[in-house]
């Protein structure tokens, strides 16, 4: 393709916004439609969009010929449904985690896609921010040793969703961002969660999730919290890595402490233990909105029919986990695995 790439956001809710302004503001791109159900909604935001096209029915969306990917913005359970009509009609798409509500539905638009030669891409926004670009090249490079255990949290007091619990509304970032790191997906969970404030929907979750390298994974998700966290901290065999999001500056540090094995005692045959502990570095690191890397990337993959960063089988593992999370919480905390690629078929 020579010339720009129409997109259409279908969905102008609490996030849709933000996609819709980086939608309009990619190179390569032109923002064609806006499209929403609610005509008050799609009214005000139109405004900032003269020459748009504002659409109420998504069916017009899909049978406008200058339109040749869809971002879709909407409500989770409606993203299997609008992710493969939209494919069938001969668009790419862009959907916002998660990627569907059910192992099944991601695998339906898997399959599609592949077999059809559309582009699936997987918002796990994360995964195109600059610290944890940074993390990922950290431990590739070695400068940490093997990863052990990472653990994160991300809490706040709201947003409360009534369509998902604290779990899928979430943790797909922390699991997206864990599975990229240590480049592999879990293979088993254990959970725990309770509904404090709607029957049926948690708002806290424990999950704790097994990686085939031997690295554990704790999840803390909550909307019922006094403060705004997002904290991940990485343990490894020779430093730690704190990936604080919060922090205005400094949000990568990177600490040169562990604890180290001697060689054996002569006389006893033992390894002794030392404790490490060095500087703290914190590297510069150069930050561009997430956002608008991940909608450049997904323009670029329409226009090259190269497969994104984080494309639909990335966002089926994440959703895999989440799923057989749900299942262990239902189990009271069984453990609970979780199927692979060639599990799923």
């Amino acid at each position: 393709m020579s010339e720009s790439i129409g997109l259409a956001v279908v969905g102008a809710g609490y996030w849709g916004p933000n996609l819709i302004r980086n939608a309009a503001n990619t190179p390569g791109a032109r923002l064609r439609a806006i499209c929403d159900v609610d005509a008050e909604r799609l009214r005000k935001i139109g405004r900032g969009y003269p020459g748009v096209a504002l659409e109420s029915e998504f069916g017009r969306v899909l049978d406008d010929d200058s339109i040749d990917a869809i971002i879709l913005a909407t409500p989770a359970s409606t993203h299997h449904d609008l992710g493969l009509r939209s494919m069938k009609a001969g668009k790419d798409v862009l959907v916002e985690k998660p990627l569907a509500m059910t192992v099944a539905e991601c695998r339906a638009l898997v399959r599609f896609a592949e077999e059809n030669g559309r582009v699936l891409m997987t918002g796990h926004t994360f995964i195109y921010n600059a610290a944890v670009k940074k993390i990922k090249e950290l431990v590739d490079s070695g400068e940490i040793g093997d990863v052990l255990y990472v653990y994160s949290s991300r809490v706040n007091l709201g947003r409360i969703r009534q369509d998902v619990n604290a779990l899928w509304n979430v943790a797909p970032h922390d699991i997206s961002i864990v599975n990229h790191i240590l480049g592999a997906e879990p293979t088993r969970v254990r959970a725990t969660g309770r509904s404090f404030l709607q029957p049926g929907i948690e708002d806290v979750v424990f999950a704790v999730f097994e990686y085939p390298n031997g690295s554990v994974a704790h999840v803390h998700s909550s909307w019922l919290d006094p403060s705004k966290v997002r904290k991940t901290t990485f343990v490894g065999t020779k430093k730690m890595i704190i990936y604080d999001d919060v922090e205005s500056e400094g949000k990568v540090k990177i600490y040169d402490k562990g604890v180290r094995r001697s060689t054996p005692d002569a006389e006893y045959g033992e390894f002794q233990l030392r404790l490490h502990s060095g500087d703290i570095h914190i590297p510069k690191i150069v930050f561009t909105e997430p956002l608008a890397e991940e909608c450049a990337h997904f323009v670029e993959c329409v226009r090259s029919r190269a497969t994104p960063r984080t494309d639909g089988r990335q966002g089926m593992a994440v959703v895999a986990a989440l799923e057989a999370a749900q299942s262990s919480i239902a189990a009271g905390g069984d453990g609970v695995n979780i199927p692979s690629f060639e599990e799923i078929g």
